[in-house]
């Protein structure tokens, strides 16, 4: 699991902007979705083309989010990075680093493709294919509509690679009007002095920074009063 470490620097400024540390005290299940990004074989299993040794270890946290955000009424995501017929798209980036490696195993019918066996997906959850780093973008799913057509308006980001694909996704999602809650010990990098960046970044400007244990307290079920759409409690 990665070493956590957020500068005080970072959160005496977070502080003295807000007037306090965490935007969100309450994240309401009805209108919260869990969204876990990118954990496929291509990137947990030993050997594969991009493994992240620590998207192993952070599965029993991102079942146990996704537990408490169904027991509150909420909604899991699984996001699966499709990169099939995207070479073209992303031709910037392959440009002299083709990574076909990486190319064949996000494609649909690849065992690299498929989401990891030890996390704990069920019927009622979304599985949504991405074709692009961010799952909110424009162009890479359909995810925002399918959150929004579900009275959705806090993420809370999950999955790997921390400084790639969920700093991604919790940018767009918190410029897209969304409440977002990026996982402290549920994200993974390849090495802590990444993941503490992205932690420290997301805090700053684009949402919450929580362990697991603090996300799962704070949610609430819809037994509760519900604050107004897009409110900050």
């Amino acid at each position: 699991m990665h070493r956590i470490s957020i500068p005080d620097t970072v959160l005496d400024a977070i502080r003295r902007q807000r007037g306090k540390l965490f935007r969100f005290e309450r994240l309401v299940g009805p209108r919260t979705a869990l969204v876990v990004i990118d954990l496929q074989n291509c990137f947990m299993l030993p050997g594969m083309p991009v493994e992240v040794p620590t998207a192993r270890e952070i599965v029993p946290n991102v079942n146990r989010l996704a537990a408490a955000v169904r027991a509150a009424g909420g909604t899991v995501v699984w996001m699966k990075m499709t990169l099939e017929g995207q070479q073209e798209s992303w031709s910037v980036f392959f440009a002299g680093d083709r990574r076909r490696a990486t190319l064949e195993q996000l494609t649909p019918g690849a065992l690299g493709h498929e989401l990891y066996a030890g996390l704990d997906v069920r019927p009622d959850d979304l599985v949504v294919p991405k074709t692009r780093y961010s799952a909110f973008i424009q162009g890479s799913s359909d995810l925002d509509r399918r959150l929004r057509d579900r009275g959705v308006d806090t993420v809370i980001i999950a999955g790997t690679l921390t400084n790639v694909c969920c700093e991604s996704s919790a940018r767009d999602a918190m410029m897209l009007n969304y409440r977002v809650v990026f996982v402290s010990d549920a994200n993974a990098a390849l090495s802590d002095a990444e993941h503490n960046a992205t932690l420290a970044t997301v805090f700053r400007t684009f949402g919450d920074v929580e362990t697991t244990d603090q996300v799962i307290e704070r949610l609430v079920t819809a037994d509760r009063e519900l604050p107004a759409a897009g409110a900050t409690v």
